[in-house]
């Protein structure tokens, strides 16, 4: 049974969430040799972080290197290289001011300088206490026996049940990314599936408010401070003592990018994805994103298509959330959706029921298109289950973490003064309180169900061969809506029983 005590938390239920909120124009992230824009942003999703202390993107001239300009830049004037990518052509700092970087944009072998954009990351805030007394038998063995299975429409949905029975629960060498908020290791359904040595944050932001908040408990840097994470993470996989995952077996590593106040780096992301091809991640999973004009950053562009070649290359399949704004990918004119937009990604969109009349059913049409997630023909690979908006019933539910923090951002001093910095209030799920469970909608659920049955293909199907695992992907879903390939459900909603040949 659930002890139906909600936490005190900020904010609304989430609805249409998870990933970006809206296709966006940002500052112009272009850096001259002359000059740094810190023209307005146009809208609210993405700010490019072009003040003093910020990341930026460094291209180079083709068959050029600009290491020894940036080496020499950051020991004179401060800052610090977050990655260099010779072979790539690119480089990450950060710490810069815009005066720095119009200085390295006229260094000798540089193309183009950008700033990073923060993309916005909207996290489920659903949370309701559990109460451990009522866990018993259940068994990593046996997913359907998890405490709240009955409350899971989507893993039903998929067939991850067929699966299971057909003995498909992954297996411990084979690896999953989490390019994400964190990973709150310690939570009964997580403990033992993440690897921390490989695990790693790229948001020194985050590791000083992990620090600040819990650094008497000596965390893993890792530790998910939002509770974004956490949950796309127990979809993937799960010891399925209260939340049963699509594996139970699976390796996890967690590459931190985003932060407790609900923004990603894309900058930060670049990175995540060469360091978890370099470290051996079968699949990576993207619950994240954005969008933004090209003309905006055509170097950001150009170096995304070339990381994601390489990540393929390296035998990396990767799979990404489609996106809640109900836009048509097809008909984006000049912007550039990340990352449904970006070569040899699996894009996934949005399902859930509409309408549920107790949580644990039963669940109306739990196939049907939700009206918040993205579309188009050429740009979604598949469905999965993210959620539907009808009622909390109908949500998609995993573990809180147990430091996921609550904050609220203040109102600015004056009209039109800029808005001061976000306060945090506190813990959302205290571990002192006992084990909360977090629910929400959106295409950020969608994707982990297909990196998680991704995953299952790869322990049956050998490693180092994404395109293989990307085919059947599609060629076992099911062909929903309208014949063939659609734009809602792309080649079809995951069957993950079929895909493990555990259903005809």
């Amino acid at each position: 049974r659930l002890a139906i005590r909600t936490a005190t938390i900020a904010g609304a239920i989430v609805a249409a969430a998870c990933v970006y909120d809206a296709p966006v124009t940002p500052h112009d992230t272009n850096i001259s040799a002359a000059t740094v824009s810190t023209g307005p942003s146009l809208q609210i999703a993405a700010t490019a972080t072009a003040e003093p202390g910020g990341r930026y993107l460094i291209v180079f001239n083709p068959g050029r290197s600009a290491a020894a300009a940036i080496a020499t830049e950051l020991s004179t004037n401060g800052g610090h290289l977050e990655g260099l990518h010779e072979q790539l052509g690119f480089a990450v700092v950060s710490g810069i001011t815009s005066e720095a970087a119009g200085r390295l944009a006229k260094a000798d072998g540089v193309g183009s300088v950008e700033a990073d954009i923060e993309f916005a990351l909207e996290s489920p805030s659903q949370a309701e206490a559990l109460d451990a007394s009522d866990l018993g038998t259940q068994s990593a063995e046996s997913p359907q026996t998890a405490l709240l299975f009955a409350r899971q429409w989507n893993m039903r949905a998929i067939r991850a049940d067929a699966a299971w029975a057909g003995g498909a629960l992954g297996s411990p060498n084979v690896s999953v990314a989490i390019l994400d908020t964190g990973i709150d290791y310690r939570w009964p359904d997580l403990n033992g599936r993440v690897d921390l040595a490989r695990s790693i944050s790229m948001r020194p932001d985050e590791d000083a408010r992990l620090h600040t908040w819990f650094g008497a408990l000596n965390l893993n840097p890792i530790t998910d401070l939002n509770g974004h994470g956490t949950i796309v993470s127990s979809i993937v996989a799960s010891n399925s003592n209260y939340f049963a995952g699509v594996t139970t077996r699976t390796t996890l590593f967690g590459i931190k990018v985003c932060t407790v106040f609900n923004t990603c780096s894309t900058l930060a992301t670049l990175n995540g994805i060469l360091y978890a091809a370099d470290h051996g991640a079968d699949v990576i999973n993207m619950s994240l994103g954005g969008a933004f004009p090209k003309s905006a950053a055509p170097g950001l562009v150009s170096i995304f298509s070339r990381v994601l070649n390489y990540a393929n290359r390296r035998g990396t399949l990767i799979v990404v959330a489609a996106g809640n704004e109900a836009a048509d990918l097809d008909r984006n004119g000049n912007i550039y959706s990340l990352y449904c937009n970006s070569p040899h990604v699996v894009c996934v969109s949005a399902t859930g029921p509409t309408a549920a009349p107790t949580p644990v059913g039963p669940f109306t049409n739990p196939d049907a298109v939700t009206p918040y997630t993205n579309y188009g023909r050429s740009a979604i690979s598949l469905a999965a289950p993210g959620g539907g908006i009808t009622s909390l019933n109908v949500l998609v539910s995993g573990p809180c973490s147990q430091t996921a923090l609550v904050w609220h951002q203040p109102p600015p001093p004056t009209p039109g003064a800029p808005l001061p910095p976000p306060v945090i209030d506190g813990p959302l799920c205290p571990e002192n309180a006992g084990l909360f469970r977090l629910s929400g909608a959106g295409t950020s659920f969608s994707a982990p169900h297909v990196a998680g049955v991704a995953a299952a293909l790869v322990a049956m199907m050998g490693p180092g061969n994404p395109s293989q695992i990307r085919a059947r992907l599609q060629n076992s879903s099911d062909d929903l809506g309208a014949p063939g390939t659609d734009p809602f459900y792309g080649h079809g909603r995951l069957n993950a029983g079929r895909a493990v040949s555990a259903l005809p």
